[in-house]
């Protein structure tokens, strides 16, 4: 039995809603009978089976930032797109809340196509899906397990795992600093049990300290400003909980991503601090696989992480239409 969600109905987007489009308001369940708000774009006039996709990201992000963004320009481009909020996040539903799973999280990518699937406007042979950030991870992940997946675009990627457990550019990666991370993590885990509640760690930093990296303030100038502030934002607002993100330090995903068969586009910033997730994920797929033809990365020549999250002159929409027309229209 579905969880009852209340959904809101009025358009709390950060960018302007488009006449090209119809939107609706939908749910649907995952295997661990997790209810999943989302939001569905249709092109205006469409008939028939449609192509498509499934759109989530970035991590600690929700629908009405940039995955509803993406989802409601390539409706407009004639797809029909889904832009859901994960599991413990946003609208959907989820106890405790603003925790985080890489076999759940990649659970609500299939359990997404699993509701396109089944839809009459939607051609179930020809669904693909798109993540954003720590969810174009996700979507390698989903894409290298479910064989109904037949495009994926992961654009501004993040390895969530590898960063968790190795540090940013790997810089922590020692048995020595992930035992420190474990203790510290697990301390916590006793705290929270005592209290009875979960401690956040904390949204994207607020105020920001003058010698903040560029990355940071890249962040802060997209979770915090009206440019992408959300009230239901994790990064806008009070993050995940300490212990939110626990598993991933002992779960590699993208372990398969060289057996991946379908088709993949890797879209990346040249200048994003992130860069080097996607050219190893894209090195990966190379790598002994006898389908790697159909792989592509493409850098932005000057861009940096959070362009892509919302930045239309920068983001290759015409690509990506062009991407998945090839391979699933």
């Amino acid at each position: 039995m579905e969880e009852k969600l209340i959904l809101t109905e009025e358009w709390d987007k950060t960018f302007p809603k488009s006449d090209k489009v119809d939107h609706r308001k939908v749910n649907f369940h995952n295997r661990y009978g997790i209810t999943l708000a989302a939001d569905l774009y249709k092109p205006k006039n469409a008939e028939g089976s449609l192509a498509a996709i499934a759109v989530c990201g970035p991590f600690g992000a929700v629908k009405e930032q940039a995955s509803g963004l993406y989802a409601q320009e390539m409706a407009k481009r004639g797809f029909l797109t889904l832009a859901f909020d994960p599991s413990f996040t946003g609208e959907s539903g989820g106890q405790p809340r603003y925790m985080a799973s890489p076999d759940i999280n990649t659970e609500d990518f299939q359990a997404a196509v699993d509701f396109l699937s089944v839809q009459e406007e939607v051609d179930p042979a020809k669904i693909g899906i798109l993540g954003i950030c720590g969810w174009g991870g996700m979507a390698l992940n989903t894409a290298a397990l479910d064989t109904r997946v037949k495009a994926t675009v992961a654009s501004t990627m993040y390895d969530m795992t590898r960063v968790n457990a190795k540090g940013y550019f790997d810089a922590e990666d020692s048995s020595d600093l992930r035992y420190e991370k474990r203790k510290a993590l697990n301390e916590q885990r006793v705290k929270d049990y005592r209290n009875g509640t979960y401690a956040l760690g904390g949204g994207v930093v607020d105020p920001l300290p003058e010698d903040a990296p560029f990355f940071v303030k890249d962040y802060y100038d997209y979770y915090k400003t009206k440019r992408g502030y959300h009230a239901r934002s994790l990064n806008s607002n009070g993050g995940w909980n300490v212990t939110g993100c626990m598993s991933f330090l002992n779960q590699p995903i993208l372990q398969y991503s060289n057996e991946i068969r379908s088709a993949v586009l890797i879209i990346h910033g040249e200048k994003a601090h992130s860069c080097y997730f996607s050219r190893d994920a894209f090195a990966n797929m190379q790598k002994d696989n006898p389908f790697k033809s159909n792989k592509e990365l493409m850098l932005i020549p000057g861009a940096v992480h959070t362009d892509l999250y919302d930045r239309k002159d920068v983001i290759p929409f015409d690509k990506m239409e062009g991407f998945f027309r090839k391979y699933l229209i």
